[in-house]
């Protein structure tokens, strides 16, 4: 048996301790009886204000909320259901020193009509807000994960995850493309096979992640950390970055071998100590690239801007014909 303590709203004033139905409708209906209110008004939210629409993401003595505005003022008016219910909407709001007045207050007081102007507000804000685009946290991005069947794709394109702390995570197959991933803990991650394709990961901490036949097409990695990275595939699959910006960040001790790097931006990156085996670096611009320590057997360098790049202590010989047009 799981139980939940389910409060009206944030300040935790009014709540009940109550049993979690075997579906979210029964649980709705049960809570629309306890605290008398129509059943088509019940929301459910989590405590970091995620709503919630199954019953498995609820643990045993977790809080859930119905409504995830905090009530500045307690207080209430003497003002009868007569006296109300010939209020405006904005007035009734003022009446009771808030920003809104609860949904079932108005529709039992003014019927369905009196809320058709809070309904239009509403509307209004959510579509002002939409480009705030709030970021996803750890917490999100695991629930998707355990709520996602293991034969089915997970999909994060274009969402949201700037700053996330998602250090150590399973995140091989999901689809980031066009993602914000900007600053985010990624360290330890097993990102293998992700599709990164024109993300954006500047200054993201990729250090020790699994980046195993991934596809970070022009991907945004400038200035970010993938010390100790490993992108080699036992069974064959290459990572693709081609176009990726990896100015300033700092590769090394990775390990690198297959792959392509094509036309990539590795201005002033630290790539010392890396296994650069049979890499395509065709194209991509090396300038001031520390490349010191690192083996390039076999690797493509037609093209490539090698201006100011470091070449010491290379562990096999770099033939002319790797650079030549």
């Amino acid at each position: 048996m799981i139980r939940a303590y389910v409060y009206r709203n944030i300040d935790e004033n009014d709540g009940k301790l109550m049993v979690v139905e075997n579906s979210i409708e029964e649980f709705k209906s049960v809570i629309a009886t306890q605290f008398k209110l129509p059943l088509e008004s019940i929301t459910l939210f989590s405590p970091n204000g995620c709503e919630i629409n199954d019953i498995r993401v609820i643990r045993d003595n977790e809080k859930v909320y119905l409504n995830h505005e905090k009530v500045e003022d307690g207080t209430s008016c003497d003002i009868d259901k007569e006296s109300l219910g010939k209020l405006s909407i904005s007035e009734t709001c003022e009446i009771h020193g808030k920003k809104g007045v609860s949904d079932w207050i108005m529709l039992n007081v003014g019927g369905i009509d009196s809320m058709i102007p809070y309904l239009n507000q509403l509307i209004w804000e959510a579509k002002s807000s939409s480009g705030n685009n709030q970021a996803l946290t750890r917490m999100d991005v695991v629930r998707s994960i355990i709520m996602t069947h293991i034969n089915s794709e997970l999909r994060f394109q274009g969402v949201n995850l700037a700053g996330a702390d998602l250090n150590r995570l399973d995140l091989r197959n999901i689809n980031f493309k066009y993602a914000c991933l900007s600053r985010c803990n990624l360290s330890g991650a097993n990102l293998s096979h992700c599709c990164l394709e024109r993300a954006d990961l500047s200054h993201a901490n990729l250090e020790g992640a699994q980046l195993l036949g991934v596809k970070a097409l022009c991907a945004n990695m400038e200035g970010a950390n993938l010390r100790g990275s490993n992108m080699e595939d036992p069974a064959g699959s290459r990572a693709v970055m081609e176009g990726v910006n990896l100015k300033g960040a700092n590769l090394e001790g990775s390990n690198m071998a297959g792959v392509n790097l094509r036309v990539a931006t590795l201005k002033n990156a630290n790539l010392q100590n890396c296994d650069l085996r049979t890499a395509v670096l065709a194209g991509a611009d090396l300038e001031c690239c520390d490349l010191s320590g690192s083996d390039l057997h076999e690797a493509n360098l037609r093209g490539a801007n090698l201006k100011d790049a470091a070449f010491e202590l290379m562990l096999t010989p770099l033939h002319m014909s790797q650079t030549i047009r």
